[in-house]
């Protein structure tokens, strides 16, 4: 098990306490893995910051200092003890979240919830849940989506497999956004899982990058984002899995090293920004995208 050594921790803004907070935040995890799995991406023990992926490397003590917030570790993955990384996983990983967004809304503690996971398991479900609350929620790779083509004509996705990349290639076309996504560009770093050796961890990349040592992962992030823009045409970067959000920073920094001045955006801080967007407007999802059981007006007709 990886343990937290405090001392090391970076100095980070003091979090809003429930009274002094703007905005109350659900963060609900797709799944967690047992304790002693070997394809632990963060500590287990800890803090809530230690807990979320990419708090620090994303600087999202900052963008949180006005939220009271927690983080739901998300269902026991049943699927086995590594991360889920294709269809069958992360619909398994979605049927096990949903009871959870199901008490988070119903419950009225929170302004909005943030579904993590780039993939966004369950994403649809848990709004129709949400919006028979009135409860405001977002996720990731939505989030970016339409934060991207706010920025920009077009934008690009980096990801890190394959079959992960196929998930994302179907949320692009579920969102309508296939006229604005200039590519999908994969820069083969898969999830670990057994039979298979980590000899292309994106994780061990990571630590030579925060140590401040030659990464081929990011190199390969880099590249991969400066043939989306020159190649593909694309005007903004994303990023696929939330596995990959760390080398935001690093892409951003390549990128404009290169002589790119292009938006790079991450999951974690999108879905954040659009809830904060969402309460402040004082909006959640539809009720024509999402009608309730018995609704008092429909649509009877939908059209393309």
């Amino acid at each position: 098990m990886e343990t937290v050594d405090e001392s090391q921790a970076p100095q980070l803004v003091r979090s809003a306490s429930r009274e002094e907070a703007k905005y109350r935040f659900l963060l609900i995890k797709p799944f967690h893995l047992p304790d002693d799995s070997p394809y632990q991406a963060q500590p287990v023990v800890g803090g809530k910051e230690a807990r979320l992926l990419n708090f620090a490397e994303l600087g999202l003590d900052t963008l949180l200092a006005d939220v009271y917030w927690e983080l739901d570790q998300g269902p026991l993955a049943e699927h086995g003890d590594w991360p889920a990384g294709n269809r069958e996983e992360a619909e398994l990983v979605a049927a096990a979240r949903l009871p959870i967004v199901k008490r988070a809304a119903e419950g009225g503690e929170w302004d909005a919830l943030i579904l993590l996971g780039g993939a966004e398991p369950g994403a649809l479900a848990a709004r129709e849940i949400a919006k028979r609350y009135g409860v405001p929620i977002t996720s990731c790779a939505t989030s970016q989506m339409h934060v991207a083509c706010m920025l920009g004509n077009k934008f690009s996705v980096i990801d890190l497999a394959a079959n992960h990349s196929m998930i994302i290639y179907n949320l692009v076309l579920q969102n309508l956004m296939a006229s604005r996504c200039a590519s999908i560009r994969v820069i083969d770093y898969p999830l670990g899982r057994p039979p298979f050796s980590d000899e292309r961890s994106l994780a061990a990349e990571k630590k030579k990058a925060l140590l401040g040592e030659p990464s081929q992962g990011v190199d390969d992030a880099i590249d991969a984002a400066c043939a989306a823009i020159e190649e593909d045409g694309a005007e903004v970067i994303m990023f696929g899995c939330s596995g990959t959000y760390w080398l935001r920073p690093f892409v951003q920094a390549g990128l404009r090293e290169r002589g790119w001045d292009v938006p790079v955006l991450d999951g974690y801080s999108t879905a954040i920004a659009q809830a904060k967007l969402m309460v402040d407007l004082g909006v959640d999802d539809s009720g024509a995208m999402f009608p309730i059981d018995r609704p008092t007006r429909i649509q009877m007709r939908k059209r393309f």
